[in-house]
């Protein structure tokens, strides 16, 4: 546990450095510059211990599986200098809402462009949902944000590093399959939007997603071929020769990845359930086009992404697209069908 960590380092009195604002009179609120020492924060303590981990498996000589989940970069946008003052806030260049892009979207789109919107509407559950309220910043906060979120990247960036070198100093870094990812994007302007929400532009849904297994992936190769976050178990338990169980809904990856195949998967499925019903939507992805659906609901969602890469116009709507939304619509079914676990084999003819 990261409290008991900071304990065991002479830091007893560890809250204070997560209050909003330092217990000192007049001292101003934490914003992008965080009192906390960077050998004290939790991107150091996830690095620390998976190295702790990985050095204990090979002392006692086992294989070992590792997550490890680093928190940031993620707001609240506050990390310790160097990092906090890395990058200059004036070479910042924030995304930004194109025109009218929203008038052809669902309602909650537009909502978010409005300084005090109405988001009851899709409060079933009193708890809310991730992005349903005011998008709207200012436009010189934005680019400190920015700065602070790419020295947190910076960061967190020299922790992974600390663990890849302690894999070559163990002598085992070519027998250690490594996988760099990450659960979500971000938005740092685009569509007028920040941080995450029920808004699946490619923005939030394109991962960083980076391989190295020496002998078996070839550094430096790039490929467009579809991945799933729910690919990794597969994958995993096929590059340790072990059964994949037929419960599991991904597939395995392992022949992409040494370039033994160009895909392993036609498509993709991204959900997003925040609420029983007012906010749930569901996205098909294929290598061209993008549909989203949302629960109950006559609006949705369809991009070109190969003519429309940065996703402004919506073709839900337009009439000369009707043929391609029932495609759409009967490719998502078919996915859906696909993705379905058989846990186990018919016994018997039954």
């Amino acid at each position: 546990h990261y409290a008991i960590w900071l304990e065991e380092q002479g830091v007893a009195d560890w809250p204070r450095y997560f209050q909003e604002y330092p217990a000192v009179e007049g001292a101003p609120r934490r914003r992008h510059v965080w009192d906390l020492p960077p050998e004290l924060h939790y991107t150091t303590w996830t690095a620390e211990r998976t190295i702790a981990n990985i050095e204990r498996s090979v002392e006692e000589e086992k294989p070992f599986f590792i997550w490890a989940s680093f928190h940031d970069p993620h707001p609240p946008y506050l990390v310790p200098e160097p990092w906090a003052s890395m990058y200059d806030p004036a070479d910042m260049e924030p995304g930004t809402l194109r025109g009218d892009e929203h008038e052809a979207m669902p309602p909650h789109f537009a909502l978010t462009q409005q300084e005090t919107a109405d988001f009851s509407g899709y409060n079933e559950t009193g708890l809310g949902a991730h992005g349903l309220h005011s998008h709207l910043a200012d436009a010189e906060l934005s680019r400190q944000d920015m700065a602070v979120y790419y020295g947190m990247t910076s960061f967190l960036d020299q922790q992974i590093g600390r663990i890849l070198e302690t894999l070559d100093w163990l002598k085992i870094a070519d027998e250690t399959l490594i996988v760099f990812t990450t659960d979500h994007g971000h938005f740092l302007g685009q569509h007028g939007l920040w941080h995450k929400g029920p808004f699946h532009y490619e923005d939030l849904l394109r991962l960083p997603f980076i391989v190295r297994w020496p002998g078996h992936v070839s550094a430096g190769e790039r490929s467009e071929a579809l991945q799933s976050l729910v690919d990794l178990a597969p994958t995993f338990l096929a590059a340790a020769g072990l059964p994949v169980p037929g419960r599991m809904q991904g597939v395995d990856q392992l022949p992409v990845w040494r370039g033994e195949a160009e895909k392993a998967r036609d498509e993709v499925i991204v959900e997003f359930h925040h609420e029983p019903t007012t906010v749930h939507l569901r996205t098909y992805i294929d290598e061209r086009y993008k549909l989203t659906i949302y629960r109950d609901q006559p609006y949705g969602e369809i991009f070109d992404l190969l003519e429309d890469p940065g996703e402004h116009r919506n073709l839900w709507n337009e009439p000369d697209c009707a043929a391609l939304k029932g495609h759409l619509f009967a490719r998502l079914a078919n996915a859906e069908m696909k993705r379905e676990p058989m846990s186990m084999p018919r016994l018997g003819g039954s």
